[in-house]
């Protein structure tokens, strides 16, 4: 059911599992998984493949879709939406290779998977970020998410519970 989604500079397609070994190379980078709650540090290309081949029926249920984020034929991140049931919102997550940190690349990735999925019907999408990831919270705040609260969350990179901005944008 996933198709793919173009902006000016990226292309965003399925992940898929040809993708595993790339991916799990970026997300090992201590600046990608300190930053994200459901990355593990070290995580193998086989737990990646796990991870993919869980998004692939959930594509077709409408809960998971999980998008390469490719520059100029490079796979540089991932940005994705999942949610439990189709009555729920959809959670936006994303991660970016540190190298590309800085360019706009995640805010016009999100966007246009954001965009994608309204056009699709979706109304509610809920997010957040860790607090010493402000950069992470602009993205949001550029896409109009608003903040709804703080909490802890255990982050898996880290090994420990740390504070969480939850944010929501209702179309």
């Amino acid at each position: 059911m996933s198709t793919q989604i173009t902006t000016d500079r990226l292309v965003l397609r399925p992940v898929e599992a040809s993708d595993a070994a790339r991916i799990a190379d970026l997300v090992n980078d201590p600046r990608v998984y300190r930053m994200v709650a459901r990355i593990p540090a070290n995580q193998t290309v086989a737990q990646t493949l796990a991870w993919i081949a869980g998004h692939t029926a959930g594509r077709e249920e409408n809960t998971k879709h999980p998008y390469a984020i490719v520059e100029n034929g490079e796979l540089v991140g991932v940005t994705s939406a999942h949610r439990d049931s189709t009555w729920l919102p959809f959670e936006i997550g994303y991660w970016l290779s540190p190298d590309r940190w800085g360019n706009g690349l995640m805010t016009e990735a999100t966007e246009a998977l954001v965009g994608w999925l309204k056009q699709r019907g979706e109304r509610g999408f809920v997010s957040g970020y860790l607090d010493d990831n402000p950069a992470s919270g602009r993205v949001l705040e550029k896409l109009a998410f608003m903040k709804a609260d703080r909490i802890k969350v255990f982050c898996l990179g880290r090994g420990e519970m740390v504070g969480h901005v939850n944010m929501a944008r209702i179309d």
